[in-house]
């Protein structure tokens, strides 16, 4: 059997894990659209986020060995928190990730989405000097790093969003959709949950798939289910 030529890792939300992403047949999904790919379903779940360890833990148990294996393509997939993730794991990591599936992401409250409004928006927003990532200024840096997209063609033409037009985080999820190139972005109906977030999925797929390079096929395509280890 030939190797699988991308590979795609999926981060949950906060009120999801691997086994949730596994009975919602999530990595299926993936299949079904981009039957080229392996698939990793992690346990990336909130008590990584909160030790500061989400990161690091899915640079050195995931995609460092994803790398090894020489993928033609690797992209993360998020959703809320996971989508949170998949960004500060690009800003970590620059050049590590092909692409980003970004669904409903979580992007920070509301106080600094205020003070962005405030200065007239990303592109007048002044954050102050950049800083080591803490737990108090992460959604600062977050922040700092989305307003530079818009000097980085390079990296927003391989970023696709999607989120309903009724979640509680469409306002700050609008300021990173004005980052992103046309047609890169799907507002749909629906609410933060999975009513939305699997329609979601499969239309990200289908358009990321449609504007990116073609990857060669396999002989027979393969799908791995693995995991960040397990909360304690």
């Amino acid at each position: 059997m030939q190797p699988a030529h991308r590979l795609v890792v999926m981060l949950p939300g906060r009120g999801d894990d691997m086994d949730s992403l596994v009975r919602r047949d999530v990595a299926q999904m993936i299949r079904n659209q981009w039957p080229d790919a392996d698939v990793v379903l992690t346990g990336l779940t909130m008590p990584f986020y909160r030790q500061g360890l989400a990161v690091q833990r899915l640079h050195d148990e995931i995609l460092l060995p994803a790398h090894a294996r020489r993928y033609d393509q690797v992209w993360l997939a998020g959703i809320s928190l996971g989508g949170l993730g998949a960004l500060m794991y690009d800003r970590a990591y620059p050049g590590q990730i092909d692409g980003l599936l970004l669904i409903s992401p979580y992007l920070g409250d509301r106080p600094l989405y205020r003070e962005i409004q405030a200065a007239g928006g990303l592109g007048r927003w002044q954050p102050g000097p950049e800083r080591t990532l803490t737990p108090e200024n992460y959604q600062r840096e977050l922040w700092r790093y989305i307003q530079r997209w818009s000097d980085r063609p390079s990296r927003t033409r391989s970023v696709w969003l999607a989120y309903g037009d009724k979640e509680r985080f469409r306002d700050r999820i609008g300021l990173l959709a004005a980052q992103l190139p046309p047609g890169h972005v799907s507002r749909l109906p629906g609410h933060h949950n999975w009513t939305l977030w699997k329609p979601a999925l499969s239309m990200l797929l289908e358009r990321a798939g449609t504007a990116q390079p073609a990857v060669p096929q396999p002989a027979s395509p393969a799908v791995r289910n693995g995991a960040a280890p397990p909360d304690r």
